[in-house]
C-alpha cells in the first residue's frame, strides 16, 4: 500500500502557486484494507475514504471505462492491483497526471512522477490531454475553458482542441447538468482573465449550447470582447459584478431565461437583471435630463428601500466602467434621507392602516425628493 498526492496539488506546487488542496490516491490496497486502517467509506461511484483524523479524501487507484452518455457515464474499476500510471491516465491533462509519494507522517518526498510529460508541458505552457478517453467526458470542455482563465499565458495543444470539438460536435454537452455547468461557469467568471474562457467557448462551437444566444453573437465581435476584458479589470473579481458585467447588454428577459436553464442562483441572476435595466436607463437620457419617474421606477426595481447595500453596490459598479450615475446615486441617498415618521404622519389619520394610503404618501415623497435633486 503507497500513498500518493496527485493532480493540482503538484502542478501548483512546480507553479509556485499555494496549494489549497490535495488530492490522494492509494496504490495498492482494497476497500477493507481502508476500512480496517480506520478509514471511512463516502465515495458512492467509486471508493473514496476519509482519512480518520484529517478528514481529508484519499481515493483508491482506478481506471474507467464508457458505458453510457456524460461525465456520469462510466465504469470505475478500483483494485489492488490497478497501478499508478494507470489512475493517472485517466486524468484529462498531462500537468494534472503527475503525483509525489507520501510519507508516514502526510510530507511529500521523492522524484516527481510523470509519466505523461506534465513537467515538459507545464514549461512549454500547453493544455495537452493524457489519452483518447478524453473527449468520453463533455465535463472536461468547460474544465479547460476554466483553465484557460485560470492559467492565461497557457495555450491548448492542436489534438486537445480536436478533442474539445469533437465533445462538441458529439452532443453530449446536453448530459451536463445545469448546476454542473454554472458551477465551472462561475469558477471561470472569477479566475483572473474570464474571456479567455469564453474565447475556448467560442473556438470550440460550444458557446452555442453553453451561453444566452445574444451573449453568443456578441462575443463574436472583437470590440465587444475588448470591451468586456476592461470591465472586468475595472470591477474587482466579485462573481456578482463578472455576472453583472458579462450580461450587461442582454434584456433582462434573457438574463432571466439563460439564468434559469443553468441554475443561477436567484440572488446573483436578480443582481445582473438589474445592472442590465440600470444600464438602459443611463443610455437613454445620455443626453437629455433623467426623467423623475423613470429613475423612482429603477429604485422600485432595484428595491433600494430594503436593499440599499445591493443599490450602491450597483451604481459604483456602473460608475467604475464609466457609466456616470452620479446624479442618480445624489437621488437615491435623498430619497433614502427622508423622515418615515414625517411621511406617515402627513396622511390622514383614519388613512394610517390602509397600505395602499400609506404606500402612495411615500411614492410621492421619494419623486418630490428624487425631482429635486434632478432639477437641482
Amino acid at each position: 500500500m503507497k500513498i500518493y498526492a496527485v493532480g493540482g496539488a503538484i502542478r501548483d506546487t512546480l507553479m509556485g502557486l499555494p496549494v489549497h488542496d490535495i488530492d490522494y490516491v492509494v496504490v495498492g490496497s482494497s476497500v477493507d484494507e481502508m476500512i480496517a486502517k480506520g478509514f471511512r467509506p463516502v465515495g458512492k461511484d467509486f471508493p473514496v475514504f476519509l482519512h480518520p483524523e484529517t478528514q481529508a479524501e484519499y481515493a483508491l487507484a482506478r481506471t474507467e471505462r464508457k458505458t453510457g452518455q456524460g461525465y456520469k457515464g462510466f465504469h470505475f474499476y478500483a483494485d489492488p492491483s490497478v497501478t499508478l500510471e494507470q489512475d493517472l491516465e485517466r486524468r484529462d491533462l498531462t500537468i494534472n497526471a503527475m503525483a509525489q509519494e507520501i510519507d508516514a507522517d502526510g510530507k511529500q518526498f521523492g522524484p516527481i512522477i510523470d509519466p505523461y510529460n506534465g513537467q515538459e508541458d507545464l514549461a512549454s505552457k500547453v493544455f495537452r490531454h493524457v489519452s483518447d478517453a478524453f473527449a468520453e467526458d463533455p465535463l472536461r470542455l468547460l474544465r479547460i475553458a476554466r483553465f484557460a482563465a485560470r492559467f492565461p499565458e497557457f495555450s491548448i495543444a492542436n489534438e486537445t482542441m480536436a478533442a474539445l470539438k469533437a465533445i462538441v460536435q458529439s452532443g453530449e454537452l446536453s448530459t451536463l447538468s445545469a448546476e454542473r455547468i454554472w458551477q465551472e461557469l462561475a469558477r471561470g467568471l472569477i479566475s483572473s482573465r474570464p474571456m479567455h474562457m469564453f474565447q475556448v467557448l467560442l473556438n470550440t462551437g460550444a458557446s452555442k449550447s453553453l451561453l444566452p444566444a445574444l451573449l453568443n453573437v456578441k462575443l463574436a465581435d472583437e470590440p465587444f470582447r475588448e470591451t468586456l476584458i476592461a470591465h472586468y479589470e475595472a470591477s474587482g473579481n466579485g462573481l456578482e459584478e463578472r455576472c453583472a458585467i458579462t450580461l450587461m447588454d442582454l434584456p433582462a428577459t434573457e438574463i432571466r431565461s439563460w439564468a434559469q436553464c443553468v441554475r443561477m442562483p436567484i440572488e446573483l441572476r436578480d443582481f445582473s437583471e438589474i445592472f442590465s435595466e440600470l444600464r438602459v436607463l443611463v443610455q437613454k437620457y445620455a443626453h437629455t435630463p433623467y426623467q423623475s419617474v423613470d429613475v423612482l421606477a429603477w429604485f422600485n426595481r432595484a428595491d433600494v428601500w430594503r436593499k440599499p447595500d445591493r443599490a450602491q453596490l450597483l451604481l459604483s459598479l456602473a460608475d467604475k466602467i464609466g457609466l456616470n450615475v452620479s446624479v442618480l446615486t445624489n437621488a437615491m441617498r435623498k430619497a433614502l434621507a427622508l423622515n418615515t415618521a414625517e411621511i406617515i404622519a402627513g396622511v390622514e389619520a383614519q388613512d394610517r392602516s390602509n397600505g395602499e394610503r400609506i404606500g402612495s404618501a411615500f411614492e410621492s415623497a421619494r419623486l418630490a425628493a428624487i425631482t429635486a435633486v434632478l432639477q437641482s
